[in-house]
């Protein structure tokens, strides 16, 4: 099995045969490999044997509530996305899989190419979640970042800087050595236009490339 194709694996657990074939069909023409269960004990033994990237999850099964087999999937896996689906529309029923650690919650009937779309978002926001964490300290020379107290020390003494300096710098750090655009900087920072390249905390860290935006950058200037 090839790396792409290991890292798109959705199991989907659904009794029902005619929905369980509609949502694979779905997701093989979105490039997933599909692992189904038609119950609550098998679907267990799937995540154990064949390690899913996203669980679809009805909440009716033949042998077990689908909110206990949740359950006990989060004990065997802390981390992978899981989707409930069910044709109860009840506010209640979606806010208890949210509780007991499902990460969305979708209605029957299915709108499938939303569903898919919601498979794809989960694993990618696990991704962001798992790098910021990795990253939530930068350091470059004499320039520390800390991301999650939003602190930025230059040679040991802590920078004051407003919040939006702190976003725009941690974001061109966090892409060091890469040209970003003025208009991927701004959109970034939720529109809001700065003059980045004038701060007095920052002069040699952070580069105008003209025509194009700016560049951080951990060399010394010449």
């Amino acid at each position: 099995m090839g790396v792409a194709e290991s890292s798109r694996k959705v199991l989907v657990v659904e009794p029902d045969n005619l929905t369980r074939r509609e949502i694979r069909v779905a997701c093989e023409q979105d490039g997933y490999l599909v692992v189904e269960a038609d119950a609550g004990s098998e679907a267990l033994r799937q995540v154990e044997s064949s390690r899913p990237n996203v669980v679809l999850l009805e909440v009716t099964l033949p042998d077990a509530a689908g909110f206990d087999v949740c359950r006990e999937l989060r004990k065997m896996d802390p981390g992978v996305p899981v989707i409930m689906m069910s044709t109860r529309s009840d506010e209640i029923d979606a806010v208890v899989a949210l509780e007991i650690g499902a990460d969305d919650y979708v209605t029957k009937p299915l709108r499938l190419r939303e569903l898919v779309a919601r498979m794809a978002a989960h694993p990618r926001r696990a991704r962001l979640e798992n790098a910021e964490a990795i990253r939530s300290r930068l350091e470059f020379r004499d320039l520390t970042i800390d991301v999650n107290e939003r602190r930025t020390y230059k040679a040991g003494k802590e920078v004051e800087l407003t919040h939006t300096e702190f976003d725009l710098l941690t974001f061109l750090a966090s892409n060091a050595g890469k040209v970003l655009s003025r208009e991927k900087i701004l959109n970034s920072i939720w529109g809001y236009e700065y003059p980045i390249e004038t701060q007095p905390s920052r002069p040699y860290y952070i580069l105008a490339v003209p025509g194009i935006g700016y560049r951080f950058t951990n060399a010394r200037p010449a």
